[in-house]
């Protein structure tokens, strides 16, 4: 037979009601009374019944993270961060990938099992405008990412266009002239490649330097393969100028992330060309093995952490456990500060 909760209020010689607020929480409750009932707890084995805490309160006391992908190191540690600030509410976090596509972001808006969470943080790809409907049921929801459409939640982002200039500009005064981009993406509309491509062209216009089609290489992924097979295109699309003695034809690169910059530097090195002394390398994004790759890799750190915890307060205000927003606040979008974090592949000048 199930152990109950008045079978540890008989064994700690305590109520029922004692037993219920310890499970529950309750702060204002003796410590030696607490620790007589978790100790009857443990001698008894007595497991709460979570369904029923939960049709009494109306909380799951769980929440869902959606991501692309999370063999992207990117959203890895995204969620990572989203998990420890939710643990520290006292919150589960159940991982969902989507994979970047709309139909099942959108059949994740819809799904039942998200009846079994209290909130949603979800970064799409996928969902435009014609979507915003999805996102007007009960469920509390979190935007994160660059969609920058007209929606009626919360939305928690970084600041693509202005640290992707920063970025350039900080390779400008570094000396470098001829800088080429990794990353771009004509298919999208509106999201990362698209802003961050904005961010560099304004800081070579601001500078008096010419965009040149020919430093721009394209990848619909933005994996470290994609980022070698790039920069192989460039390489390629130089030879002219490197026969003829002049380098790579380019003397730095931006990768609108670190995987992409990191394969474009292995396939620069494999060339023979020297990072930096012969070709810059910049990523975005700041992930951790960007500081362990030989050279180590300067890059854009976009407030990871800030934009998942920022995300996780936000819900819980939404879902009405305090936070950063009450339950009938104005949905509002919020920006994370950014920085370029200095190390070997792009010394500064």
């Amino acid at each position: 037979m199930a152990v109950t909760l008045r079978d540890v209020a008989e064994l700690a010689g305590v109520s029922f009601k004692t037993v219920s607020n310890v499970i529950n929480g309750y702060p204002h409750i003796r410590p030696a009374t607490r620790e007589k009932v978790e100790r009857a707890i443990a001698e008894l084995g007595y497991q709460p019944n979570l369904s029923a805490r939960s049709l009494r309160s109306g909380r799951t006391d769980t929440i869902a993270l959606a991501v692309p992908e999370l063999n992207l190191s990117y959203f890895a540690e995204l969620a990572s961060f989203v998990i420890a600030a939710a643990e520290e509410a006292g919150l589960v976090t159940l991982v969902e990938q989507t994979g970047g596509d709309r139909d099942r972001e959108l059949a994740l808006l819809q799904s039942p099992r998200l009846n079994r969470t209290d909130g949603l943080i979800i970064s799409p790809l996928g969902l435009g405008q014609e979507d915003a409907a999805a996102l007007t049921g009960p469920l509390p929801v979190v935007m994160l990412g660059e969609r920058t459409f007209d929606w009626p939640c919360d939305h928690v982002t970084m600041r693509n266009v202005e640290a992707a200039r920063a970025a350039t500009e900080y390779l400008v005064k570094s000396g470098r002239r001829r800088i080429a981009v990794i990353g771009e993406n004509e298919a999208e509309v509106m999201g990362s490649a698209r802003l961050r491509l904005r961010g560099y062209r304004e800081a070579l216009a601001a500078n008096g330097i010419e965009y040149d089609e020919r430093l721009v290489a394209r990848a619909t992924l933005w994996h470290r393969a994609d980022g070698a097979r790039a920069m192989h295109d460039l390489l390629d699309r130089a030879s002219d100028d490197r026969a003829s003695g002049d380098g790579a034809g380019f003397d730095a690169v931006f990768g609108f992330n670190d995987t992409l910059a990191l394969g474009a530097m292995r396939v620069l090195q494999e060339a023979g060309l020297r990072v930096p002394q012969d070709v810059a390398v910049l990523g975005f994004d700041d992930l951790d093995e960007a500081a362990y790759a030989i050279p180590s890799l300067t890059t854009v750190d976009p407030g990871r952490e800030w934009i998942a915890r920022t995300a996780v307060e936000t819900l819980l205000g939404r879902i009405g456990r305090g936070g950063a927003l009450s339950a009938d606040t104005e949905p509002r979008t919020r920006a994370a500060a950014f920085a370029i974090v200095e190390r070997e592949s792009a010394p500064p000048a």
